[in-house]
């Protein structure tokens, strides 16, 4: 009986092995037919035929397999052979892009030579599976040494070390003119943070130096408040992100929330002071809600007896608590004053309300059309004001004017309309400024002393076609502009972009910084742009410094538009090269693959590739190489700090029979999206944007994606790259690994030698050195950090690091309310 039963198991012990081959080697076939068939799709593409051959060698390793003989190891392994020598003659030893191509062989390879398998195969041809298996084996060890070598490489890095500190001054200038201008040049903040990007300069650099690379490590939290705004509430868009950067003057701070309210908080402990809501109109259709800071006003005392010049000079101050003021931009189109010590409105301000309107005189009055989200300019009698225009919804927008007010009554001094650009005396009370003319929402930089503002410009909707734009709108459009304070006259204008199709916008604020050249010292400006150039301008004049080349473009625009013959581009620049075939990434080899085809279906001959109906890959893409958050700027060093993305997007131009029926949106729009947005009624082309994504959701292009920069602004050359920043908050896998992503926030640098960003895809402040690039500190945010830090001095003599970590809606960023001051332990 005993026998006989160990007879009748005898069957069902041999038949599980091949049950496991019959699985294996079904898996293994339909991956090779999937191979074998995109493959194909791919080679009639013009694209490259690894991957037929390579369907091809998993279909007949399969069918072998399924016959139980070791021959089909052998297939397999040279399928995984030639992966190898395909992925490294494509990619070299790059970790992620050889990654992309092997994972999926490698994992099925060892799987292939576990004891289960071995066994089942050795059944069939116990003489050969031996030696199969080895060679698989070695195989398969020759695809692990060349990932662990590619590990430790890092290509596209640059090292090098950014020059130290000099103390040197615009004494040494050549000509007295140049001297006087650089000297008339505000200090570097130290105690205080009194303009978005510290001054009115927008150079985002301290001159507080007890924060070191010695001991930035010992960085700990000093405070944490919560502001309680809370996101997702009724009629907010998807684009809802906390992305202030808090002023500090005196022993305040002051900053705003996506809702709009304002906050005093105490600059050493954190506690609140005051906090002012103001009533904002419901039901807006708004395309973001954010507010990005404040602006401050001393007060006529504290700004000295040599008022900027105005064509009507500002009256004494109002007495009392409202000699200095805050000025808060809404979401419904208002600037308000607020006195700093109180909270409350300041009421002479805007004829006794505390506010001015602005959609007074403005065409096409639409509640959510036009508002401010960046801080107005603050000069010794004027604030300076630009705003949004929505993008894509129609060509018969509002006015993107420019309009300087009264600092203290916010009587209406002069605007500066791009479509109408000569005339900048007050418009009068019956008139309306320029439909669809460039608007500028961004934060613009000011030199009293040359009497400058530099206004950073958009496009005339829509963006991604221009037929029916104006001379005068593309005069001035995706340009800086240089306006004469006095009289808002345009003195010079420098255009980033001719004819821009591509919604490369000027996102970035100006830096201003005197550059030392040789034995002059010229008063520069450095200009940021999406398609990632730094333009560095004379800001007299409007002159490049490094040197500006118009390269040919890609021609051939849609039905009824054009493009320009060429486009300028700096000597320093972070345009990422273009893309290759060889480029597409993915989780694995199959989305990899079918990135290639999506690569190949698509217009693409480079940078400022038009827009079309078969759909254009734009590189980089809108989301810029550059956007808000701008560079940080060293005067002493000479240098930039900066944090260049590269991310490709998909334009596809949808023609229009009507200017009613939603070509884009249509029935599944996002609630609460503006049910118009990319639709630009009005042109015979409504617009579908897109990252350019794999089926997983991943970006098409490997990565890195992010970097952090140096740049030397005299030489024009890049001192150091590195990648930057984990996937670990946007991944279905967290990886901790660093591989490189966006950011969206700028840097701040520091005299102590450090610099600090928060705004990477993963929830992490950091601290750099800003001599070689090196990470030295971070800490674990709450929430996404999608903002720019500041630093100033605490009433306890130590310095503060702070940071706004309340998440970016469109970017999946965690939300949050939290603001967070970090400083050296006290002693």
């Amino acid at each position: 009986m005993t026998r006989s039963s160990a007879q009748f198991t005898q069957p069902a012990e041999s038949s599980s092995p091949s049950a496991l081959l019959v699985v294996v080697a079904v898996l293994i076939g339909l991956a090779g037919l999937v191979l074998l068939v995109a493959g194909a799709w791919l080679i009639a593409l013009g694209g490259s035929w690894y991957y037929l051959v390579a369907g091809l060698g998993l279909i007949a390793s399969a069918l072998l397999l399924r016959r139980g003989g070791g021959i089909g190891l052998m297939f397999y392994a040279a399928v995984v052979l030639l992966t190898l020598v395909w992925a490294l003659w494509e990619v070299g030893f790059d970790w992620w892009p050889l990654a992309a191509r092997g994972d999926v062989f490698f994992v099925v390879g060892l799987f292939l030579l576990s004891p289960w398998v071995a066994r089942a195969l050795a059944r069939r041809d116990a003489t050969g599976i031996g030696r199969t298996r080895a060679v698989l084996g070695v195989v398969l060890a020759a695809f692990l040494v060349a990932a662990v070598f590619s590990w430790t490489r890092e290509p596209g890095r640059i090292e090098g070390i950014a020059p130290l500190p000099d103390a040197s001054n615009a004494s040494n200038a050549s000509s007295s003119a140049t001297a006087a201008a650089a000297l008339a040049s505000p200090p570097p903040p130290k105690d205080d943070w009194t303009a978005y990007g510290g001054t009115g300069f927008g150079q985002r650099y301290s001159a507080l130096d007890q924060i070191t690379p010695a001991n930035v490590g010992q960085l700990e939290e000093a405070w944490h408040f919560r502001t309680g705004d809370v996101r997702g509430q009724p009629g907010d868009p998807e684009e809802t992100t906390f992305e202030v950067t808090p002023l500090k003057i005196g022993e305040r701070l002051f900053l705003c929330t996506p809702h709009q309210a304002v906050i005093a908080l105490n600059a050493t402990t954190g506690e609140q002071i005051w906090r002012y809501t103001p009533d904002i109109q419901k039901s807006l259709a708004l395309q973001h809600l954010t507010c990005r800071g404040l602006s401050y006003y001393a007060g006529s005392t504290a700004q000295g007896a040599t008022p900027t010049p105005s064509p009507s000079p500002s009256p004494s101050a109002p007495a009392g608590e409202c000699d200095a003021k805050l000025f808060m931009p809404t979401a419904d189109g208002r600037v308000i004053a607020l006195s700093p010590e109180s909270g409350k409105p300041c009421m002479a301000f805007g004829g006794g309300s505390g506010q001015i309107d602005l959609w007074k005189n403005m065409p096409n009055v639409k509640a959510g059309s036009y508002y401010s989200t960046s801080p107005v300019v603050v000069t010794r009698s004027l604030i300076v004001v630009g705003g949004t225009v929505l993008d894509n919804v129609s060509t018969k927008e509002t006015s993107g004017v420019i309009r300087a007010f009264d600092v203290n009554t916010g009587a209406l001094v002069w605007n500066w309309d791009s479509g109408n650009p000569d005339e900048t005396a007050p418009i009068a009370a019956d008139r309306t400024y320029t439909v669809n003319s460039p608007n500028s929402w961004s934060i613009s930089s000011v030199d009293e002393a040359l009497g400058l503002v530099y206004v950073p410009t958009g496009n005339q909707p829509p963006d991604q076609w221009g037929g029916k734009r104006t001379e005068g709108a593309e005069r001035y459009s995706s340009s800086v502009v240089a306006l004469d304070l006095a009289t808002g006259r345009v003195r010079w204008s420098f255009q980033t972009v001719h004819h821009d199709l591509w919604d490369y916008d000027v996102p970035s604020q100006p830096s201003l910084i005197d550059l030392r050249v040789g034995s002059e010292t010229i008063p520069a400006l450095v200009q940021p742009t999406k398609q990632g150039e730094l333009f560095v301008l004379d800001r007299r004049n409007g002159r490049p410094i490094v040197p500006v080349n118009e390269r040919p473009a890609p021609q051939g625009a849609a039905t009824g538009d054009r493009t320009a013959p060429t486009q300028p581009v700096s000597g320093l620049s972070f345009d990422p090269p273009a893309l290759k075939p060889s480029d597409m990434w993915g989780g694995t080899i199959f989305d990899q693959l079918a990135c290639r085809i999506a690569f190949h279906r698509l217009r693409y001959e480079g940078r400022f590739t038009p827009p079309s109906t078969q759909g254009s890959l734009i590189y980089p893409g809108n989301f810029g190489v550059f956007n808000w958050g701008s560079i940080a700027v060293d005067p002493q060093r000479q240098i930039a700090f900066t944090t260049p993305a590269s991310l490709a997007f998909v334009s596809q131009l949808v023609p229009r029979a009507d200017d009613t029926t939603l070509y884009v949106q249509g029935k599944s729009r996002p609630n609460d999206s503006l049910p118009a947005l990319n639709e630009n009624f009005g042109a015979p082309f409504a617009i579908k944007l897109s990252a350019f994504t794999s089926v997983l959701g991943l970006p098409c292009q490997a990565p890195p994606w992010g970097h952090v920069a140096g740049a030397d602004l005299r030489s024009g050359k890049v001192i150091w790259m590195h990648k930057n920043g984990t996937v670990r908050d946007s991944s279905p896998l967290p990886l901790p690994f660093a591989m490189g992503v966006p950011n969206l926030g700028g840097p701040v640098m520091t005299a102590g030698g450090v610099a600090f960003l928060s705004g990477t895809l993963d929830q992490y402040v950091r601290g750099y050195d800003v001599g070689n690039g090196k990470e030295l500190w971070r800490s674990r945010l709450p929430a996404g950090g999608q903002a720019t830090p500041m630093t100033y001095r605490g009433s306890d003599g130590r310095q503060f690091v702070l940071v706004a970590a309340g998440g970016h809606g469109s970017l999946g960023t965690r939300t949050g309310d939290h603001v967070i001051a970090y400083a050296l332990p006290k002693r």
